[in-house]
């Protein structure tokens, strides 16, 4: 099994296309070309963690933050991600991140893996995204759509929701000129030919479109395709900034924030008034979500659980919803085991670990 095999899975699950502008996913250290023997799966690629896989006789290193945020113009060893870059490749090790990505995935997702440990039901998008759908439309002759359309729909395009296939068709005539060196399939060299052609449409993701046009190019029987492709700013439901769900029963505030704090392993959770004393909906988001408190308040949310709030981020609750903050670490400590279980449905043919090392850096006293 090679790397690239590893990262095209992973990418199918978290397309990169997904990540925000500022992350750093994908392939940080390594060749897609090489053998992999062993995976250790971690949320911090630190030097412990490559230490570690090292011991293992691990050769890749799978992560949820990237090591790399911002490019390096040096490797002198002198901070921690340098260290950890220069160990690696000295190693043979190939890092991995995925990251933003991962947590804009409403299945197999990371707030999906917090929804799932506190026992929510009736899971939904808490914020959709924009701008990641486009919309083809191609000219084909009559008796070619349905060649061309399956040819689209293998390759991705026409999901809307839970609705696959999903194309419109209108019927019309095309006309075209073959010029001197053209090779028409229909039509005479220097003459105007007439043609009852149809025009599909389909909308696909964008992360989709080489492999879309590829498929067209291949099954259009046209030697000149006429295809255009436009952006929409439709939200794309499937691809999401928090989720909120509901309990089965609602529980007391208190009771339900000290079983969060067993479920989610954390030592301190940092939480408003409890302008709401009984919990029956619950907005979460892994990391830092303060910029879906709005969201979380307009789906009637009782608790948001997140991390990495601010002092005067917190006033904003305003006893409309109780702010819960369980830490960046805590929020994200199980993508390891949604890596886990991923990897371990899909691949059998090497040993995949679980890193024995906490790396949170903050510290509780």
């Amino acid at each position: 099994m090679k790397v690239k095999e590893i990262v095209s899975f992973l990418s199918s699950v978290a397309p990169l296309s997904l990540q925000e502008g500022y992350d750093n996913a994908g392939l940080i250290v390594g060749d897609m070309n090489d053998e992999v023997s062993g995976i250790l799966i971690c949320l911090d690629s630190v030097e412990s963690v490559i230490d570690e896989a090292i011991e293992k006789k691990c050769n890749m290193v799978i992560a949820h933050h990237p090591i790399v945020f911002q490019g390096l113009k040096s490797f002198n060893g002198k901070n921690y991600v340098e260290r950890v870059i220069m160990k690696a490749i000295r190693n043979n090790i190939s890092v991995y991140a995925a990251h933003t990505n991962l947590d804009n995935v409403f299945m197999n997702g990371v707030n999906a893996k917090i929804a799932e440990k506190l026992n929510l039901v009736n899971t939904r998008i808490l914020a959709p995204k924009k701008g990641l759908l486009r919309k083809l439309y191609v000219f084909v002759p009559s008796k070619d759509v349905n060649m061309v359309c399956q040819a689209l729909f293998d390759a991705g395009a026409g999901n809307i929701g839970n609705y696959s296939e999903c194309s419109f068709l209108v019927n019309g005539k095309g006309s075209f000129k073959a010029n001197e060196g053209a090779k028409p399939v229909i039509g005479e060299v220097g003459v105007r030919h007439y043609e009852e052609e149809e025009k599909i449409e389909v909308i696909f993701e964008k992360h989709k479109q080489n492999k879309i046009v590829n498929a067209l190019m291949k099954a259009h029987p046209y030697e000149e395709v006429a295809y255009g492709i436009i952006d929409l700013e439709n939200k794309f439901d499937m691809v999401v900034s928090g989720i909120v769900g509901d309990l089965k029963n609602p529980e007391d505030a208190i009771t339900f924030l000290n079983r969060v704090k067993r479920q989610m392993k954390t030592e301190c959770i940092r939480y408003t008034a409890f302008g709401k004393k009984k919990i029956k909906r619950v907005a979460v988001c892994g990391g830092a979500g303060s910029f879906l408190l709005n969201n979380a308040i307009s789906a009637n949310a009782d608790i948001f659980i997140t991390a990495d709030y601010k002092y005067h981020q917190f006033f904003d609750a305003e006893n409309r919803i109780i702010i819960a903050d369980i830490g960046h670490y805590e929020s994200e400590q199980y993508t390891i085991e949604l890596f886990y279980e991923l990897l371990t449905q899909k691949f059998c043919n090497f040993a995949i670990y679980c890193t024995e090392i906490n790396t949170n850096p903050i510290n509780y006293l």
